[in-house]
């Protein structure tokens, strides 16, 4: 088994600490209300590229030959190790390429772009993107810089750990960590277990995509894809085999999230927290807001918010969803006569139980003397909504 030991983690701390900042951790007052443990958010979303890919990344080239250097870099990514790689690769005077999924927020294409990479689209998730890269490294003879499977940038991912618990005194009793290919996961237990053997690591994956969970309950590398995600910085569809080693000693458990509880996690940190994050890094409040870890009366709980770049029409439609999951907004279709005072009956019933209109369009019908009302309502929450719909019902409309 390929380790990754305290020392090594230490070594990759002082050959990243003039590139990498120390990210604040903030405590979440509201969850810890909510829950009567000490929830606390680290806050890589803050990093330089807006994640921690930059460690990993940056370690990983540090410790690259003249001859491996000189042959320029190549590598896959969902985005925000693209980031890492084209950044310190820019700072390190050498020619980088980035093979992406097509389905990588425009933001992350774009902010890689910016450090002077080549980047290439291909495919649908990470794993797409990987096979492409393998192809154009054995045409060009690159130097390939995997994302997660790879002992120093594992190393470089840990170094979140030493910070935490500098950062927290020493009193962690659990961390809770985003799980795709296993990297940031497998560094920061690594790390977190050398430095109290106590502690607790657990991973949260997305459903959509739980090829850690599976391959844990299957005691070997497992492919699993459902479907896509808003998660897409954890898109993995086959975890690594180094990073699979160290989190089935190391992680204490992987839970997994759906896709509308990342949407109330994002909801949930920018409203709660003033904090922007995109869906990989949302998933560990997700997590906690949809009990699937339950923490105990005052444990300390750090939630590691890995990333921050999500691209703002996926945040529109993130926060959209949100609000509609947890019976903030409500989107309805009634018909309504065609006549003076025929869309007044309706905005009544609407107004009078503190309903606000934030969208109404009317069109035309098949049936002469009959509107059709689409409406979409700001509500207070889901009991909210059943009476505006009991409301409506009773005052003869159909509610579609």
């Amino acid at each position: 088994m390929t380790k990754v030991t305290l020392q090594d983690i230490k070594k990759a701390q002082e050959t990243i600490k003039d590139i990498v900042k120390k990210t604040d951790i903030l405590e979440s007052t509201k969850l810890s209300i909510m829950t009567g443990a000490n929830v606390y958010y680290k806050c890589e979303n803050l990093q330089r590229t807006g994640s921690f890919k930059i460690r990993g990344a940056c370690n990983k080239i540090a410790n690259l030959t003249d001859e491996e250097k000189a042959r320029g870099v190549i590598a896959s990514s969902a985005g925000n190790h693209a980031q890492g790689v084209a950044l310190g690769a820019k700072m390190s005077g050498i020619k980088a390429t980035i093979v992406m999924p097509q389905t990588a927020p425009l933001a992350k294409v774009t902010a890689t772009k910016s450090y002077g990479a080549n980047v290439i689209l291909e495919g649908l998730v990470y794993d797409d993107a990987y096979a492409k890269a393998v192809e154009v490294q054995r045409e060009t003879g690159a130097t390939f810089l995997h994302p997660f499977n790879d002992k120093d940038v594992i190393a470089g991912q840990g170094t979140i750990s030493l910070e935490i618990f500098e950062q927290m005194n020493n009193k962690v009793d659990t961390i809770l960590c985003p799980v795709g290919g296993g990297g940031i996961i497998a560094g920061v237990a690594s790390a977190a277990k050398a430095l109290n053997p106590n502690v607790k690591v657990i991973g949260v994956q997305t459903s959509n995509i739980p090829s850690m969970k599976e391959s844990l309950k299957n005691g070997k590398v497992t492919t699993a894809f459902n479907a896509t995600t808003i998660a897409d910085g954890i898109a993995v569809k086959t975890p690594g085999d180094t990073t699979f080693e160290i989190i089935n000693e190391l992680v204490d458990e992987v839970v997994t999230v759906t896709e509308e509880e990342i949407a109330q996690g994002l909801l949930f940190l920018m409203e709660n927290q003033k904090v922007v994050a995109e869906g990989s890094g949302a998933v560990t409040t997700a997590a906690i807001l949809s009990k699937k870890y339950v923490p105990e009366k005052d444990e300390n709980v750090v939630c590691i918010i890995s990333g921050g770049n999500i691209d703002i029409n996926t945040l529109n439609r993130v926060i959209a969803l949100g609000l509609s999951q947890s019976g903030r907004r409500f989107t309805f279709n009634t018909d309504i006569k065609d006549q003076p005072g025929g869309l007044g009956e309706l905005t009544g019933i609407i107004g009078d139980l503190d309903a606000n209109i934030i969208r109404a369009d009317l069109s035309a019908t098949d049936e002469i003397g009959v509107l059709n009302a689409h409406m979409t309502l700001e509500t207070f929450n889901k009991e909210h909504i059943e009476k505006v719909k009991k409301a409506i019902r009773e005052a003869g409309f159909i509610i579609k």
